[in-house]
């Protein structure tokens, strides 16, 4: 592990965060066909072909075998597993309320709760440049994604999109900590390969899950998952592929510094918007994108 290039986890995670907006634009055109879980759950289940196929070759380009995990292993990617499924649902049932905006802007405090998290579990140290990286970075992403007083309904955001929110980014923080712990607990004699296991092992659980429970509460929606497999089949791929890099990053570095790296998919997507939607940029999302970039520079400088 030492031999690795301090800079790389900055390659991996921006990687990720881009292949993240491709799947994430993806998606948006399953919704019509399956529904707004149908098309989260493809993710899941059509990327679990592609992350066993990025395992078989880095297995045949390492010579090495994948390491078979252990019980501490296997817990903590069942807990990031079973966490990223609750936190997805989550932010879904969040953004189905009026006030949906608000909802997302408070899922942005993930990196601030990774490192508290990070800091319990794994012992992650947190200086104070890292700590006011994540403050600023996340202050920056909030003010982009914070609605327009016009916007908002007569009698407020209310309480449960942000409940909805603040859970959600709990449950994403555990979920990020818990596939980092699965990471160093396989202990791997190659982090591109330990990556590539529990990425394999996690996403193997989560299609398990998703399988079993729609067999046993609704077996329409999982008949129409599997008869959408043609389009499909891009968005499987590009999550595993933005999951095979985010898994990189957690081997390398702390999930705190990950995560908020992470916040720059807010620029990707707002470029994604503007191209498709013709949308102009606002003063304020230009604020918060400049906050933002603020807080990864001294990121960086930390």
């Amino acid at each position: 592990m030492s031999a690795v290039p301090g800079w790389l986890w900055i390659v991996f995670t921006i990687a990720a965060a881009g292949a993240q907006t491709a799947r994430n634009a993806m998606q948006r055109d399953l919704i019509a066909t399956l529904g707004t879980s149908g098309a989260t759950f493809v993710r899941f289940l059509y990327g679990l072909p592609f992350a066993l196929v990025f395992l078989a070759l880095v297995s045949t380009a390492s010579g090495l075998r994948p390491p078979m995990p252990g019980a501490a292993a296997f817990v903590w990617t069942l807990v990031g597993a079973i966490c990223q499924i609750a936190a997805t649902g989550l932010m879904l049932a969040a953004m189905k309320e009026k006030s949906f905006v608000v909802a997302i802007a408070y899922t942005k405090t993930e990196p601030v709760q990774v490192a508290l998290f990070g800091l319990f579990f794994l012992g992650d140290r947190i200086t104070s440049g890292l700590a006011a990286a994540i403050a600023i970075a996340t202050i920056g992403v909030m003010v982009m994604s914070w609605p327009k007083r016009a916007s908002e309904p007569a009698n407020g955001p209310g309480w449960r999109p942000a409940i909805y929110g603040l859970v959600s980014a709990a449950l994403f923080a555990l979920s990020a900590i818990g596939y980092r712990a699965g990471i160093l607990a396989l202990g791997a004699p190659n982090f591109v390969i330990g990556a590539s296991t529990i990425l394999a092992l996690a996403l193997a659980l989560q299609s398990l899950l998703i399988v079993v429970g729609m067999s046993l509460a609704n077996r329409r929606g999982l008949a129409a998952i599997l008869a959408a497999w043609r389009p499909s089949l891009l968005a499987g791929f590009m999550g595993a592929l933005a999951s095979q890099f985010w898994f990189l990053a957690f081997a390398i570095d702390t999930a705190a510094r990950v995560r908020t790296l992470a916040l720059i998919e807010m620029i990707f997507a707002q470029i994604v918007t503007k191209r498709i939607f013709q949308q102009t940029t606002s003063a304020r999302e230009l604020a918060g994108m400049a906050i933002m970039i603020a807080g990864v520079v001294l990121l960086f400088w930390t």
